[in-house]
């Protein structure tokens, strides 16, 4: 099974250009560990490799999966994220813990983090909703990706109108965090609930909005109406 891993490595080293490299990291105040692989491309790999692999059980990719993430490539980790996504319909309650152990020892980024929690994190949320208690925990947690992901993983539920009383009570608890990079995460979920749920989001951010930091609000009211924004901006 190991060899499929160093297949994937050749082939990402063959597809990396030094452009794509450079460019990587303008987007990190981290420093990151990139080949240069254009995403498009890292995502055909993905599946090609998927493809070769899907016949295995769970416990067999999630074993691949480890051993990607053990590089620290931010191309290797967006394969095990997606292969891990791609498992989402054999998911069972004990995958919780992989995901939370996954954040805390191999996530240093937030497209690490969003990559995992915004697919495989928030369908594993969608499929055993009791886990939302254990994921509103990490608000408090000092790592702040498992933070960030608190918010991140309920960004599909959010669009598709879920969990809005819960989105909230997240959004509560992140509040008055001072990383910009948590407040632009409870930010977004908040945008994407608007989308369902305009007048309790709008609602939401008139009670809080002198209390919220500027790049939270700004997140949450992108996509109200143009009178609801300007409200929700006036201090």
């Amino acid at each position: 099974m190991e060899n499929i891993i160093l297949l994937i490595r050749k082939e990402l080293e063959h597809n990396a250009d030094e452009k794509t490299k450079n460019t990587a990291q303008r987007f990190f105040k981290e420093k990151v560990t990139v080949y240069g692989v254009k995403t498009s491309i890292v995502s055909k790999i993905a599946k090609k490799y998927f493809d070769q692999i899907k016949h295995l059980d769970k416990k067999e990719i999630f074993y691949l999966c480890e051993q990607l993430l053990q590089s620290n490539y931010s191309e290797d980790a967006y394969i095990a994220f997606d292969w891990a996504d791609r498992m989402r319909k054999t998911y069972d309650p004990g995958d919780f813990a992989r995901f939370e152990q996954w954040i805390e020892k191999y996530v240093d980024n937030w497209a690490k983090c969003d990559t995992l929690c915004n697919h495989a994190v928030g369908s594993f949320i969608e499929q055993f909703p009791q886990y939302l208690s254990q994921l509103k925990g990490w608000t408090s947690s000092d790592n702040r990706w498992l933070r960030r992901a608190a918010a991140v993983t309920l960004i599909l539920p959010a669009r598709k109108g879920k969990f809005l009383e819960d989105i909230f009570e997240i959004s509560d608890s992140l509040l008055l965090d001072r990383d910009d990079l948590i407040q632009k995460g409870y930010g977004w979920m908040l945008k994407e609930a608007s989308k369902a749920h305009r007048q309790e989001v709008f609602d939401y951010v008139m009670k809080n909005k002198h209390a919220m930091p500027r790049t939270a609000l700004r997140y949450a009211i992108e996509k109200l109406p143009k009178d609801l924004r300007d409200l929700a901006m006036q201090r």
